[in-house]
Parts: structure tokens; C-alpha cells; sequence
């Protein structure tokens, strides 16, 4: 190294040199530089700073600080070790975890699924339940934070403090004999850290297999909700959807599947909310719920929200005697099919139980009740067959003479023997048309009747599901992977009973073996569902069979001949007062003959 090389260097240092030392901060700018650190830890934080007034001197602090939150907002719940809390009655089992303060599971006691295990509506990692809250910019879910969990007697309450004086605390008090769980949720002295004016309340779960037949289960399963002062709604029950409630508050939403429910009714009823529902691969489980409701939030020092969880079967009654219209979950049919469940065929099986009967006998009772009520339309229905089949040979009469070459000639031809004798065509179609919603009513009701299930009757040792007469192991095109007895049995008296019904009603062509196909069809259809709905059919279609045979015993064809003779022999002018349906017949005729005559 030269000497100018070694000059210059020596020269930088002691520029260096003296630049750290007359160039360093003072006391006061290093002061401001850490506060200034401080301000943005604790903002990143969550926590509303201490603010030092260097004028006055005094010092504005906010009571919710704690040191333990500059790990992050609820810092002191951030970790913690899961523990459960168990609550119990007579009907419910209910474990609670202090991760998330929720509850993990519930069980309906005294009930079994279809292979005798206890019935427990959700359980695992998969149920999530918490609140949304927006604090410092962050979403916090209650449902990562560790409570702190505190029992006495048949009440539990959950607390996760986020500094002194400020927590959240979620209340649960389990009543004796009760399926309702109240759960009420504070919010103490976060008036100054929670943002916005709605916190979200987030429950995401899934019901598990309870019985049978799981494509059973997902033909009756849905989320449900009641609009305040609406009525109750649901979800598609045969696909994936999601649904926006935005018509009015929301007093109810409900996770139901086939028997049984887990609802949650808020008292101070929700501003808005999104159902979900979605039908997993997954053995044993049933749908996956998830439900997102809007509660205001005022931003006062204390602030409680008061809610009430049901959890247990889909009785109709048990859930009448809940209130809120719960009841309403259970399907019984559309308009108006399901106003003759509620208050004809419910009260009227509800009164046969009563007696204390097997639920086949009581199926047998209430079949006959329903024929007997309905026999004045089955004997005019009767009647109407019994008089078209007298009249077959007249109008084959017709057809041969007019010519199968002028079917609109044919009909006016019919139908002026039709006035003339007095017989209304429709006469049997009409009183089975008026049965026809007493008849479907049962396909809703036997299905959705909590009653059924698990109870046997002869060879059937459930009646709210099918009977495997035999098992395939296979899936069979239209029939599944089992034959059903009851249902062979249902579809073979059906066949029966057409051919009958063909033989008096004179039926021939086409129309002859129409009536075939819809029992092959039903075969099909029904095979899968309930043998106590399979069981009815098969008693109405035999009791309908007898009714049929005494009245034919009572009907004598002469006579009815003799009577239409009488009626065609009748001056015109004896027949001043026509019958709605004769005007709307000689209407009909008068049209086809000005049609005619135009062509």
C-alpha cells in the first residue's frame, strides 16, 4: 500500500468517525421512535393504546389493555387444552368443549338407530359453532378460542376473556325433561374493540345416518327457517343449494333430517342470514348444514343475546308443544293435502293410540274408518260403472252403424244416448277424484309419522321403513337392491282389483290394460318406502275389493237396464229442469253440429 492510498483511507475514518458522533439522535427523538414502536405492536395487536398527553400530562388509558393480548386479540385464548363438559336429563345427553365453548354432541336418549346404536344428532371436528367478530381489522372466530368453563348443577357457562373486564361468555342451562337448551351469549366491555353494527353467528355441521335406508333419510331432509310473522320455509331436499334470507328477520332456522331436528330459535330474531345445505359421499353421513345469521350489535358495555337450542325427534306434537310453529318441519303433503293430515287423519290416529294398540291394528282401524266414510263416493262410483256397462251394447250399436272412419259422429252419437238414458260418462271418474286427496294424504303422512318408527308388525319389524322380503346385494334397475313383501302384496291386489274394476266397468281396447301399468309402476316407486305406507295401500285396495262385492251383490243390472229404458221413454217435455252436466252436453253437441256443418 502506497503512501497516498494509506492518506486517503485514514481520512473516510475520520469522516466515519465523526459523522456517528455528531449525526447520533438525541435523547428525545429515541424516546419518540420507541413510543411510536410501541403504538404500532399494540395496534397490530387489537389493543387501543395508552396515549400520553404531554401537555397536560395526564395519561387516557383504556381499561380492556392487558399485556397478555399483544400476542394478538384474545391472545390469552388462543391456546389452551380441549376439555368437555357433560350436561344431562332425561331426554338429551349434551357434551360441550371449551375449544370454542360449543357444543361438540348431543344425544336423544331412549332412542336407537336401525342397528340399536344410541342416536347422536352430530359429533367430531365437523360441528363448528361461534361468532364472527371484526376486531382490529381481523376476523376472529369464537370457534378457535379456548373458554374458560364454569358448571353448577345443569348450568355451564363458557368465558374468553380478551383483557380486564372485557370477554365474551356463552351461557347453557339444560331444564329437567326438557329438549330445549337455553343459550344465551354477552358481550362484556367490547363496545370499543368489536367494529361494525351485525356480528355473525356461524353454525356449519353434519346429521349423521340414523336409519335404514339413507336415500330415506335425504328425501326428507332439509334446513328449515321461519320468517318473523312468515311462514316456514325450506331448502331443496333433492339438491345442493344456497338460499339468501332476506325477506324479513329470521325467529328460527332449523337443521332437520328424516326423524329427527337440532334448531336454534333466537328470541331477539336474526336481522338476516344464508342456509346451505349439500348431500356428501360420505358413509353414514346424512346433508351438511351451514347456516350464517346477522345479529345487531349496538356497541353497548354489556350486551346479551338470548337463544334457545332444540334438540330431539320430529314427533308433530313434541314439536307443537315447543311453539314457534316447529311443528311445521314435519311434512304432510302441499295444499291441501296437508290441512287433512292435521286435522282429520292426525287427531283421528292420535286418538286411536290412545288405546294403547299395536301401530298395525291401529293402520287396519283407521283404514276402515276412512272406507266407511268414504263408501257413499265408492257406491256412486259403483253405480256410474254398473250403468256404462249396460249401456255397452247400444253404443257398440253405434259404432258399428256410424263407422269407426267418423270418431267425432261416434261421440255425438254417445253422447245423445248419454241424455237420453240419463248417465253421466264422468259419473265414475268423479267420486274417485274426490277421494283421490284423502288417498295421497297418506302418502305424506305415513313417512313423516315419528310413531311408526321402530315399531313391528307381523313379519315387518319397522313400519317407518321397507321390509326386506329379499336382499339382493346388488342394485336392480326400478327396484333397488331389495324386494319389499308388502309392496309385492300392495301391487298384486292392486292388479287384482283392475281387473275387477275392468270387468264392471266394461272397459275394453287400450283402456283395458292401462290400468295395468301403474301398478307396476308404484312397484317400483314404492318399494323403497315405509312398509306402514305399503301396508295401508294393500288394506284399502282389499277393503275396496269387499266394498265392490256387496254392492254388486246389492246392484242387480236388470234393474238398472230397466231404469234407463224408462229414462229414454221419457217425453221430452218431462224433462224441462236439465242437470248442469246435460246442458253442458247439448252445448257440446250443438258445437260439433255447426263444426260439421261448416265443413
Amino acid at each position: 500500500m502506497d503512501r497516498n492510498t494509506f492518506t486517503g483511507l485514514f481520512l473516510i475514518l475520520i469522516i466515519l468517525a465523526g459523522s456517528f458522533y455528531f449525526l447520533k439522535p438525541s435523547t428525545a427523538e429515541m424516546n419518540k421512535a420507541k413510543e411510536i414502536e410501541r403504538l404500532d405492536s399494540l395496534k397490530k395487536a387489537g389493543v387501543a393504546p395508552v396515549v400520553k398527553d404531554t401537555a397536560s400530562k395526564a395519561v387516557v388509558a383504556n381499561p380492556i389493555v392487558d399485556s397478555l393480548a399483544l400476542k394478538g386479540p384474545f391472545g390469552t385464548a388462543l391456546t389452551g387444552t380441549a376439555e368437555a363438559t357433560m350436561l344431562e336429563n332425561e331426554n338429551l345427553l349434551i357434551t360441550l368443549s371449551n375449544k370454542g365453548g360449543k357444543i361438540t354432541s348431543v344425544q336423544v336418549k331412549g332412542q336407537k338407530t336401525y342397528d340399536g346404536k344410541p342416536v347422536v344428532l352430530f359429533s367430531g371436528d365437523d360441528n363448528k359453532f361461534g361468532l364472527n367478530l371484526n376486531v382490529a381489522g381481523k376476523t376472529v372466530n369464537t370457534n378457535d378460542l379456548y373458554f374458560k368453563a364454569n358448571k353448577a348443577g345443569n348450568t355451564v357457562t363458557m368465558r374468553a376473556d380478551y383483557g380486564s373486564n372485557a370477554y365474551i361468555e356463552y351461557g347453557y342451562n339444560l331444564k329437567t325433561a326438557s329438549n330445549k337448551v337455553d343459550f344465551n351469549v354477552n358481550l362484556v366491555g367490547l363496545q370499543q374493540v368489536v367494529a361494525g353494527n351485525t356480528i355473525d353467528l356461524n353454525w356449519k355441521t353434519t346429521l349423521l345416518q340414523q336409519e335404514k335406508s339413507i336415500e330415506s333419510e335425504h328425501r326428507y331432509s332439509a334446513p328449515y327457517y321461519k320468517i318473523m310473522d312468515g311462514d316456514v320455509d325450506h331448502l331443496s331436499v333433492s339438491k345442493d343449494e344456497k338460499e339468501e334470507l332476506s325477506k324479513g328477520k329470521i325467529q328460527w332456522f332449523s337443521f332437520k333430517q328424516h326423524f329427527f331436528s337440532a334448531s336454534l330459535i333466537a328470541k331477539q330474531p336474526f336481522e338476516k342470514g344464508s342456509l346451505e345445505v349439500k348431500t356428501p359421499t360420505t358413509p353414514g353421513v346424512v346433508k351438511s348444514y351451514d347456516a350464517n345469521m346477522q345479529m345487531a350489535y349496538a356497541h353497548a358495555p354489556s350486551q346479551t343475546y338470548q337463544m334457545e337450542f332444540y334438540f330431539g325427534t320430529n314427533k308433530y306434537h313434541t314439536l307443537k308443544e315447543q311453539g314457534y310453529d316447529l311443528e311445521q318441519q314435519v311434512d304432510m303433503g302441499y295444499w291441501p293435502l296437508k290441512y287433512i293430515n292435521r286435522f282429520i287423519v292426525l287427531p283421528v290416529f292420535n286418538f286411536l293410540n290412545n288405546f294403547g294398540w299395536n301401530f298395525g291394528l291401529i293402520i287396519l282401524v283407521l283404514t276402515i274408518l276412512l272406507k266407511v266414510a268414504l263408501s257413499p263416493l265408492t257406491y256412486k262410483s259403483y253405480l256410474s260403472m254398473a250403468k256404462m256397462r249396460v249401456l255397452k251394447p247400444e253404443m257398440d250399436e253405434i259404432k258399428a252403424k256410424v263407422g269407426e272412419d267418423n270418431p267425432t259422429l261416434v261421440q255425438q252419437e254417445y253422447l245423445k244416448l248419454y241424455k237420453k238414458a240419463g248417465v253421466n260418462p264422468l259419473g265414475g271418474c268423479l267420486p274417485m277424484v274426490l277421494q283421490l286427496p284423502l288417498v295421497m294424504a297418506f302418502f305424506f303422512f305415513f313417512p313423516n309419522l315419528f310413531e311408526l318408527r321402530g315399531e313391528s308388525f307381523l313379519w315387518m319389524k319397522d313400519l317407518s321403513t321397507y321390509d326386506e322380503f329379499i336382499k339382493f346385494g346388488f342394485k336392480v334397475p326400478f327396484i333397488g337392491d331389495h324386494l319389499s313383501l308388502m309392496c309385492v302384496l300392495m301391487t298384486v291386489s292392486t292388479l287384482i282389483m283392475t281387473y275387477f274394476n275392468n270387468q264392471v266397468s266394461g272397459a275394453t281396447g287400450q283402456m283395458k290394460y292401462i290400468g295395468y301399468i301403474m301398478p307396476i309402476i308404484f312397484l317400483g316407486v314404492l318399494n323403497s318406502y315405509p312398509a306402514g305406507l305399503n301396508y295401508y295401500y294393500f288394506l284399502a285396495n282389499l277393503m275396496t275389493f269387499g266394498q265392490q262385492f256387496l254392492i254388486r251383490k246389492m246392484v242387480d243390472d236388470d234393474k238398472i237396464h230397466a231404469l234407463i229404458q224408462q229414462n229414454k221413454a221419457r217425453p221430452a217435455d218431462e224433462k224441462k229442469k236439465k242437470s248442469k252436466f246435460q246442458q253442458r252436453l247439448d252445448d257440446y253437441m250443438r258445437q260439433q253440429q255447426q263444426q260439421q256443418a261448416k265443413k
